[in-house]
């Protein structure tokens, strides 16, 4: 599972280093290096003529100072480069450089959508010491984060896993997901969620951990929860479909293993390593 590297430091103003990372974005496309998938050398960036407004500092990787960027949706990348989408790299770049990517990802996408004021319209500016932006009006705007509740339903020995609508028929499964709503709590999301999606009652939800999921400003934040009661009925705008999984069940196509999705999927295996993968 991806998660934010040890040796990462947050910072708010740029810092002097020998060794800089540039996580330059058009829209939600990352610029890489064609063969490798690489950041942009200095040289590289340097072509693109990335507006200074543009920059944001994002934190310290080791030694090494990471900014992030934005350039319009026209800009060509530089030769031997592409712009990319992070899920398309997952099996390409190392997971702490990912992880990183996704933080600078949604940094730039949050300061890229708040350079007017939503109050009043007025150009905004990033205010000094912390993580907004600020209108002469008084409006600040903080980076958007949106939580997710997913859950992993369970049943004795067995697992409830569901296939999204948007994925093709013998696709990729997974445990259920869905963004709180205002006033919700997590577990109030939890019972709305598996209810709405599958039909069922659960119950004792228990905690299991979280993921920043930059698609594009998610936190899921996963649990595990006890069938407490009703039949298997897919909300059709949703769910294409979802069974239980036991002991001696081959498991579907399951997410990568950089997500938490599958982590959570992993640590609740029925019969642990004796079900039988494909």
């Amino acid at each position: 599972m991806i998660v934010t590297p040890a040796s990462f430091v947050p910072l708010l103003a740029a810092a002097e280093a020998a060794e800089v990372h540039s996580f330059v974005f058009r829209r939600h496309e990352i610029l890489v290096r064609e063969e490798d998938a690489r950041l942009p050398d200095a040289a590289a960036f340097e072509t693109l003529a990335v507006e200074p407004a543009s920059i944001l500092p994002v934190g310290r990787l080791g030694e090494a100072y990471c900014r992030a960027a934005w350039v319009p949706r026209e800009a060509a990348p530089p030769g031997g480069y592409e712009f990319k989408s992070m899920r398309a790299l997952w099996t390409r770049m190392d997971d702490a450089m990912l992880a990183v990517a996704g933080r600078a990802f949604q940094i730039v996408e949050w300061a890229r959508t708040h350079r007017f004021c939503g109050s009043c319209g007025q150009p905004m500016s990033l205010a000094p010491g912390e993580r907004a932006m600020k209108c002469a009006c008084g409006h600040t705007a903080y980076p958007r984060i949106s939580p997710a509740m997913m859950v992993l339903v369970t049943r004795g020995d067995s697992i409830l896993l569901a296939r999204n609508v948007a994925v093709p028929a013998g696709g990729r499964m997974s445990a259920l997901a869905g963004f709180l709503e205002p006033g919700e709590s997590i577990e109030d999301a939890i019972h709305r969620e598996v209810l709405e999606e599958v039909g069922l009652q659960v119950k004792e939800p228990r905690y299991f951990g979280s993921q920043s999921w930059p698609f594009p400003h998610s936190l899921m934040i996963a649990f595990t929860a006890e069938y407490a009661g009703g039949e298997i009925r897919c909300e059709p705008t949703e769910i294409a479909e979802a069974r239980w999984f036991g002991p001696g069940d081959a498991l579907p196509e399951l997410s990568p293993k950089q997500s938490i999705s599958r982590a959570l999927i992993d640590a609740h295996l029925p019969g642990r390593f004796n079900l039988p993968r494909p």
